[in-house]
């Protein structure tokens, strides 16, 4: 389009600035930042609207679930923009993500600036952010799809109802400031379910055999290992033939479990048995590559070989896509445009062969009926891919490791098989009565094929077998009814382990293959669980809070439907027809909201008013054993436990014995011997260690939720008529947490009033400013004003002079505790800052720097092989880009303005 002025609004800044480069000074291209309008919470409406049909959820349930909408407060400035800039336009181009979200954006726009009708109104969409994908979508724009728009903002208000109705009763029975949410609710139960798994399992012991043989007269070259498979006709028993209660598997129960003994016997039997090739079989191996990716499918392997977290992974892509690096990064569709397949083909030829491109092209299909089709995979953008290569001086450290995977797998999807070679082999080894046999399989990539670009991760396995079959193993040339050398026998025992829990990316798995969600959802629900609290992360693996485990109780026991799997996959199937236009919105919130289950499961209105009672205290606690009840509490866990008398009957009156649970300890590390020693542990709780002869109060020791800590008993203070001073405004005691030297059982009164007499005072620096030691959250450290140092044991809290104190201070500061590392290689001077180049080891591995500029090296790139020469190209290309630009912090906004507001 030429002549006027054209405004073109997208949804990022960064995307803004790319778009904008590909179009011509006719066109304004602004961005909306996100949504600018949402449904408000109730306080947040006007006064005349609060005790209204929209006063409870923002919505007016009772007139066809219309929402009431407004500007979000730090989006005003944007709006005032985007309409001073509408007003000298001649075409409004609405050029949001085509998804249900960017559609509904879209239409937010469209109802907030309310253009002139005269004005063309344009729905602009691209996968890819590149010249020609820009100019082809400007060529064929559409309006604005009602039933995309209808879908995303039946999502929203479903999440309202559902938030609104079900948290409230989390805040009475459990504890304040809980949510629960139509998807996050059921992620945390999947969690809390593999946790249940794992405290209800129980370890059974088995052996095998190790056998290691050679051709006789062989040498060592010719040998190999081997697994027991059968002992006298009987299969022996693998890890995964025993239950999680410990017990054999119904198909199993014919299984040999062989111990400690029967696999020594075993050994002294057939140890110097020769072994007979009975079995020998080879077949030809071939793997094919894996699709490229989609949302759920980078997620998963961006934190398998990345250690990125799924928001992470997704804040990185949208900044590759934003950047016209990859196409659109929100799919569940694994099909490639014929332009992409072209390019990946000629891009796999050109620098692995034409042998590793098979003759006709590959393609792919989704396993989900349910996928979108919308988009592409996702994948390098452009008709003619980027290598590796070519972006790396323009990518910072995680956007390079994220577009190389993208790239690897998007060329690996179009490359040929790899083919190899299986081979299986069984021996007999008969002895004194006893036969068993051993089988050994091995497999010999002859092609490397598409393996030569890429490799797909997998999960962690529970069962060490699994991990054990395959792998890049040769067996030696053998034939049927050869006779071969027993070499050695070796038994080895095994524990089964319980199922592993979930990580970020195997969550991401489940949800999908549930479909639970969609993949613009995945990142943002395992980042809420974890933000609620209901999961805590330990390593890459998701563990559940206790209070995960009373809210899931919570809502399996009383709104059952709505955290069933099932039940929340049809809904998003619902939300699938509706964006086809084939399923009214009103219909669908009605069924939903206001069913009466006359016809269909009853709606979350009915069941909410029909609640009845809940018992609080059963929905909080969890039975540990032999009398030991976990509880979930307002301040946190803790065990409980009523004593009894001699005959195990309850003590009448007795109060029971209670110890905080910490956070630290999994849930399925509670057992009940865990619990008694927290219980026994707790007995010191309180213990007197004396009376602090300046204030005369008792000092005791005690075991808190943060660890052992010492403190000051202080008298009930009361007014001066002798009534009681409430307990908000009882002077607080002090407390001091005990060293890591010290134990809560021999701690001294001397030990406690040293720790209760802290900051120390070190002294006044020549400024003239106070110098304190202290202990804190993450160890010991001085303060100097605002200027905090760490130290380097506990016992200089006590120790540190002044002088010692200002050496310190006179030195420059470093980030972190540790102590300065060497360098790792040194390469001369830099001839721009006339300053030594060194690589160092950092928080984010091996970087290049002159104490000014700072590079870090690529995961590809080795220390050893960085000469000066490069050294200092990378560092006069770093300070060409400038300092990299911050962030703004986000306003806090801390009055209230009434606003002008837009109803639908």
């Amino acid at each position: 389009m030429t002549g006027g002025r054209h405004l073109v609004i997208v949804e990022s800044p960064a995307k803004a600035r790319t778009i904008g480069r590909y179009l011509g000074e006719e066109y304004d291209v602004k961005a909306s930042v996100g949504h600018i309008r949402d449904i408000p919470v109730p306080r947040d409406l006007p006064a005349e609207m609060k005790k209204g049909p929209y006063g409870k959820f923002g919505v007016d349930v009772e007139n066809g679930f219309d929402p009431y909408y407004i500007v979000s407060p730090d989006k005003k400035k944007t709006v005032a923009e985007l309409k001073k800039a509408l007003k000298d336009a001649d075409t409004l181009y609405l050029a949001t993500d085509e998804d249900r979200e960017g559609e509904a954006i879209a239409w937010h726009l469209l109802e907030t600036l309310k253009p002139k009708k005269s004005l063309p109104v344009k729905r602009m969409v691209f996968h890819e952010i590149t010249k020609d994908a820009i100019r082809a979508a400007l060529e064929n724009t559409r309006d604005i799809d009602a039933s995309l728009v209808d879908a995303q903002e039946t999502r929203r208000i479903l999440d309202r109802l559902v938030g609104f109705e079900l948290s409230p009763v989390l805040w009475r029975k459990i504890k304040p400031s809980l949510s629960a949410g139509r998807v996050q609710s059921v992620a945390t139960r999947l969690v809390v379910e593999r946790e249940r798994e794992r405290m209800a399992f129980v370890a059974a012991d088995y052996w095998d055999i190790t056998g290691t043989f050679a051709a006789e007269g062989g040498a060592d070259g010719t040998q190999f290992t081997a697994k027991i498979a059968t002992v006298d006709g009987a299969r022996v028993a693998t890890g995964s033939d025993f239950a999680d209660d410990g017990t054999l598997k119904p198909r199993a129960k014919n299984a040999a479990v062989l111990t400690a003994e029967s696999t020594q016997t075993l050994v002294e039997v057939l140890g110097d048995a020769p072994a007979t090739v009975t079995a020998l079989e080879s077949k030809p191996y071939t793997r094919r590559p894996a699709a490229p990716f989609t949302t759920s499918s980078l997620q998963q392997e961006a934190s398998r070989k990345l250690r990125l977290g799924a928001r992470q992974a997704m804040r990185v892509a949208q900044s590759l896509y934003e950047n016209g690096y990859i196409t659109y990064m929100r799919t569940d569709s694994v099909t490639l445009s014929g332009e992409a397949i072209r390019a990946s083909r000629a891009q796999a030829a050109e620098l692995y062969g034409s042998q590793f491109v098979p003759d006709k092209p590959r393609y792919y299909q989704n396993k989900s009926q349910a996928a979108q089709e919308a988009h592409e995979a996702i994948r390098p953008a452009g008709d003619h891919f980027r290598t590796p290569a070519e972006v790396a001086g323009q990518l910072s450290g995680d956007e390079f490791r994220l577009y190389e995977l993208i790239w690897k797998r998007t060329i690996a999807s179009q490359m040929a098989d790899a083919k190899g070679t299986t081979s299986t082999v069984e021996l007999l080894l008969e002895n004194e009565g006893r036969a068993a046999t051993f089988r050994a399989a091995g497999t010999v990539i002859t092609f490397r094929g598409f393996l030569a670009a890429y490799e797909e991760g997998r999960d962690a396995s529970r069962y060490k077998d699994d991990e054990e079959k395959g792998g890049d193993k040769r067996l030696p040339q053998m034939e049927e009814g050869q006779t071969l050398d027993t070499r050695a026998l070796t038994p080895d025992g095994h524990t089964t382990t319980p199922p592993p829990r979930y990580t970020e990316a195997s969550l991401v798995r489940a949800l999908e293959d549930r479909g639970i969600g969609r993949p613009s959802t995945y990142a943002s629900t395992v980042a809420t669980v974890q933000d609620r609290g209901y999961v805590l992360r330990r390593g890459t693996a998701l563990v559940p809070s206790w209070t995960a485990f009373a809210v899931v109780r919570l809502l399996e026991e009383h709104f059952g439907p709505f955290i069933d799997y099932d039940f929340t996959a049809q809904m998003e199937q619902q939300l699938d027809r509706m964006a086809q236009g084939d399923l009214a919105r009103s219909e669908y919130l009605k069924n939903f909201y206001l069913s009466d289950g006359t016809d269909g499961p009853i709606g979350l209105k009915p069941m909410v008013d029909d609640l009845g009672e809940i018992d609080a205290r059963a929905i909080n606690s969890i039975e540990i054993g032999e009398g030991i009840t976990l509880r979930v509490g307002r301040y946190g866990a803790y065990v409980e436990q009523f004593p009894r008398d001699e005959d195990g009957e309850l003590i009448e009156g007795a109060d029971p014995r209670r110890a905080n649970v910490s956070d630290e300890v999994a849930p399925d590390e509670l057992t009940v011997e865990k619990a008694k020693e927290m219980l026994e542990r707790a007995k010191d709780d309180g213990r007197v260690l004396g009376t602090d002869p300046e204030t005369g109060h008792e000092i005791v020791a005690k075991d808190g939720r943060y660890g052992p800590y010492v403190t000051e008993v202080l008298p009930e203070a009361q007014t001066a008529d002798g009534k009681k001073v409430p307990k908000s405004k009882q002077p607080k005691p002090r407390t001091g947490s005990l060293l890591k030297s010290m134990d809560l059982s021999t701690v001294t009164l001397e030990d406690a009033l040293k720790l209760l007499s802290l900051p120390r005072v070190v002294g006044t620096a020549a400024d003239g400013t106070e110098i304190t030691a202290q202990n804190g959250r993450y160890g010991p450290y001085m303060k100097k004003g605002t200027d905090s140092r760490s130290l380097e044991t506990e016992e200089q809290i006590f120790s540190i002079t002044l002088e010692e104190a200002e050496k310190i201070y006179a030195q420059p500061k470093t980030r972190g505790r540790a102590a300065a590392k060497p360098p790792l290689k040194e390469l001369g001077t830099d001839p721009t800052s006339e300053k030594p180049i060194v690589i160092k080891d950092g928080r984010f591995g091996p970087y290049i720097t002159d104490g000014t500029t700072n590079v870090s090296l690529r995961a590809t790139e080795k220390v050893e092989e960085i000469t000066e020469k490069v050294a200092i190209e990378k560092l006069a290309e770093k300070r060409a880009k400038g300092p990299a630009k911050k962030k703004a912090p986000a306003k806090r906004t801390t009055t209230r303005k009434k606003s002008t507001t837009t109803k639908k």
